[in-house]
């Protein structure tokens, strides 16, 4: 095996590694640095770079990564307008959606979909999830006041990813 032929997997097991410390993080400040995005950015670089070598990834293919992260990162950002997701989620979704390009797009979408509503479900049934709602008073209106953690929903829809590349 060469080592173009190992880079990829590298940057598979690096990108599932951030996403692990993504979803971490945000479960237990409500908050996802901006450098777990940057890193996954980066990450795509050097994983697009060995695609290049080993003839595997196209200029096409970077040029259709690019739109699904630019259309991710505008529709996140409404989201973001309407006050339903933090900036943290935003650029992590963002820079997922390069992992995942065309060919996976809707698949990360729908399984973080499912697993954000999971988490949502879990927190209407009174699960400790997320940064305690301003009232306190453990009602059903404070629980949906309070705050749901998004990035393990990305984090989980991101590995899915992840997974789906390193099987190909």
């Amino acid at each position: 095996m060469s080592l173009f032929a190992s880079v990829p997997t590298g940057c598979l097991i690096a990108f599932a590694l951030l996403l692990l410390v993504a979803a971490w993080q945000d479960w237990r400040t409500m908050q996802i640095a901006d450098g777990i995005s940057l890193g996954i950015v980066g990450i795509f670089a050097v994983w697009a770079a060995a695609g290049f070598a080993n003839g595997t990834f196209s200029l096409l293919d970077l040029a259709l990564a690019a739109v699904c992260a630019a259309g991710m990162f505008g529709l996140c950002t409404l989201a973001f307008a309407a006050g339903m997701m933090g900036g943290g989620d935003v650029k992590l979704a963002a820079a997922v959606s390069l992992f995942a390009g065309p060919a996976l797009i809707l698949d990360f979408i729908v399984v973080t979909a499912i697993v954000g509503g999971a988490l949502g479900l879990a927190i209407l049934a009174g699960a400790p999830i997320g940064s305690p709602a301003p009232t306190g008073d453990g009602s059903m209106r404070a629980r949906l006041r309070g705050n749901l953690p998004y990035g393990p929903a990305i984090a989980v829809g991101g590995l899915s990813v992840a997974l789906a590349l390193a099987l190909t």
